[in-house]
């Protein structure tokens, strides 16, 4: 019972002194575009600026239209860029021109 109990609190003990995920997910910006140009030939799709709690951040999405591969990008002002989110089958959404006659 002992040995239980002690080995359960090790493997919580354990898991809460491991670091977030988010945290491997992240290297100096210009790392991870190399990366993301070199093996998915993504490129830069659209971005904008993010108020954090720390500051403000840049939040990007890289794309490919050749492989269909996107990523999400989260820049904070140290140069650090981590990947939020990655997937496949990116598309663009073209926006209607609104029709004749219709209020804008």
């Amino acid at each position: 019972m002992f040995k239980r109990l002690l080995g359960m609190a090790l493997v919580f003990g354990m898991a809460a002194t491991a670091p977030p995920a988010l945290a491997q997910n992240c290297a100096l910006r210009a790392d991870v575009i190399a990366k993301l140009q070199q093996i998915y030939s993504e490129e830069l799709a659209f971005g904008g600026l993010q108020n954090t709690r720390g500051g403000q951040t840049v939040m990007e999405v890289w794309a490919s239209r050749e492989s269909g591969t996107y990523t999400v990008l989260m820049t904070h002002a140290n140069g650090i860029s981590c990947i939020v989110a990655a997937g496949t089958d990116f598309f663009e959404v073209t926006p209607r021109a609104p029709a004749e006659g219709a209020p804008s």
